[in-house]
């Protein structure tokens, strides 16, 4: 049994039809979800649904019985991360798992992306459960910048800290192309990969992108950490998640979300999703 958790997400969901069109039966695949009613269309599809809250261990132990291999998603709440992944992780060492895949942040031991301290404790957490694993350290989404181009669209401006940092960014089907091809692989336990997309990017790229393909003038406004936290809380984000947001595009400016590796396409076994086609998609949509 492949299990994976977090499985009505936006990546969970896409590993599962990768595993899908690999020609894993359906049978064979666990959708661990804290909300089972929400992954009904799974179930008719021939998936097994079991519920998993990565704050109620007896629902883990439970939802990962019989599991050889497991994705680990990492949580959405920062702050309780390190808590939640410990209990999925001892679940899954009392549960037998032969390996588990977690998804981290790229470069989780030098980043200085606010983000990267629990994934980095996650990954020590792995270490110390003698669990074979294998390590995904994933960049950011294409998404995170073209899932929402309204405002841009309306104000003409994207606003950021970024700098002239560079982005690898790539589709979340990317990333979970590349995450079913080591659940149904033979991976050695300790692979730690880097990933990102083929092309990097600015934010002034973006904007320039966006331009284009709007036929609207769109420029990027670079701020300080500060205004820029301010500008994200004016438009209705919680103050401390509206900090962490800031802190995350300052550390773009230090190179920590570009890769040049190319194992994501490696994994995927095709080249990761364009800027170009990503702004695309989002327009039409």
């Amino acid at each position: 049994m492949i299990t994976v958790t977090g499985a009505t997400g936006h990546l969970g969901r896409l590993v599962i039809a990768e595993l899908l069109e690999r020609g894993v039966p359906a049978g064979e695949i666990v959708a661990a979800v804290r909300s089972p009613e929400k992954a009904a269309d799974l179930a008719a599809k021939g998936v097994v649904v079991r519920r998993a809250d990565y704050t109620d261990p007896d629902s883990l132990a439970a939802a990962f019985a019989g599991t050889g291999k497991l994705l680990l998603i990492s949580g959405s709440e920062v702050g309780q991360r390190v808590a939640q992944h410990r209990n999925a992780i001892a679940a899954a060492v009392a549960a037998g798992v032969s390996q588990i895949v977690y998804t981290s942040i790229l470069y989780a031991d030098t980043t200085s992306n606010p983000l990267g301290p629990e994934h980095l404790a996650t990954e020590g957490l792995l270490r110390e459960s003698g669990l074979p694993f294998v390590v995904l350290r994933n960049g950011w989404y294409l998404e995170n910048y073209t899932e929402n181009l309204a405002p841009a669209l309306q104000s003409g401006v994207i606003l950021g800290s970024a700098g002239e940092g560079r982005i690898s960014a790539a589709a979340r089907a990317d990333y979970a192309a590349a995450a079913a091809a080591v659940l149904t692989g033979d991976v050695p336990g300790g692979t730690v990969y880097e990933l990102g997309g083929d092309a990097a990017f600015s934010m002034a790229e973006l904007a320039a992108e966006v331009s284009r393909q709007s036929s609207k003038e769109i420029a990027y406004r670079d701020l300080p950490e500060q205004e820029y936290a301010a500008a994200l809380t004016g438009f209705g984000l919680p103050e401390a998640y509206a900090g962490m947001l800031a802190g995350s595009d300052v550390s773009i400016a230090s190179g920590v979300l570009y890769v040049d590796s190319r194992q994501l396409s490696a994994l995927a076994g095709r080249p990761t999703t364009t800027l170009a086609d990503a702004v695309a998609l989002a327009l039409k949509n």
